[in-house]
């Protein structure tokens, strides 16, 4: 792999235990960054950092609510005394693979305030968590999705979550800007995970005919923008959405 300048960074992966977490903190290990792969599955994230390791990786498994103040603080706390530093965050934790669709009038209101309190304040949690231990060239980025920008229909509590995500990131970009910590976000496409599975009949093929390219995105297609992201080739790049689909939302 070209190296990236991430050798002996510090990058914390939440929703680590599997899916496009776990390729996140494998393409970061990979990359020579130590990995702190955390999520509220703790066993699946010890799992992930075993991988890593077996790979000749650097890494630690940890458990995290991303809900809990007192969670995130400990995590942050932990990566820092184990590590030395934190150098990025990747908030990618959230609540999608279990999420029934329904019309927005029949929402549960119960399954709406967990999906704010995970894909939003979790968000917001962890990053105020990290963000006074990280230093001059850190970086934050936040997880959202492309469905923010077609509004998909009986998908409201989520789309909004991610919506949210994209607000917040702009104000993060502004307020760590002085301090030359970089925000910015990923939103996805259907990527090919064992939720996107569930949620959607043949996802594979799912909506890929809108797409410039013709199919979904496999997780490849998407870590390597968390490393560019966190990256000095990246270091004047902060407050923006890399919105990554196959061309399918702006075609």
């Amino acid at each position: 792999m070209t190296d990236l300048g991430l050798q002996g960074k510090t990058v914390i992966v939440t929703g680590a235990a599997g899916g496009l977490g776990r390729s996140f903190a494998a393409a970061f290990g990979a990359a020579g960054a130590k990995v702190v792969a955390a999520d509220i599955d703790e066993p699946g994230a010890c799992e992930t950092a075993a991988l890593i390791q077996s790979a000749g990786g650097t890494a630690l498994g940890a458990g995290v609510d991303v809900t809990s103040r007192d969670s995130c603080a400990a995590l942050a706390q932990k990566a820092h005394q184990d590590f030395g530093t934190i150098d990025a965050l990747i908030n990618n934790a959230a609540l999608y693979g279990a999420l029934t669709r329904a019309p927005f009038e029949d929402i549960d209101e119960a399954v709406w305030d967990q999906v704010m309190a995970v894909n939003i304040k979790g968000v917001w949690q962890m990053s105020r968590a990290v963000s006074p231990l990280l230093p001059a060239g850190g970086a934050i980025v936040n997880i959202a999705s492309a469905t923010v920008f077609s509004g998909s229909p009986e998908w409201m509590h989520y789309v909004a979550s991610k919506g949210a995500v994209i607000a917040m990131t702009r104000v993060m970009a502004k307020e760590l800007g002085p301090r030359e910590i970089r925000a910015n976000v990923i939103a996805p496409g259907i990527t090919m995970t064992d939720a996107s599975d569930r949620l959607f009949e043949n996802a594979r093929t799912y909506g890929a005919g809108r797409a410039a390219l013709k199919r979904n995105a496999e997780v490849d297609d998407i870590t390597g923008a968390a490393l560019y992201l966190v990256s000095p080739l990246s270091g004047f790049m902060t407050g923006q959405t890399m919105v990554i689909d196959g061309g399918k939302q702006f075609i």
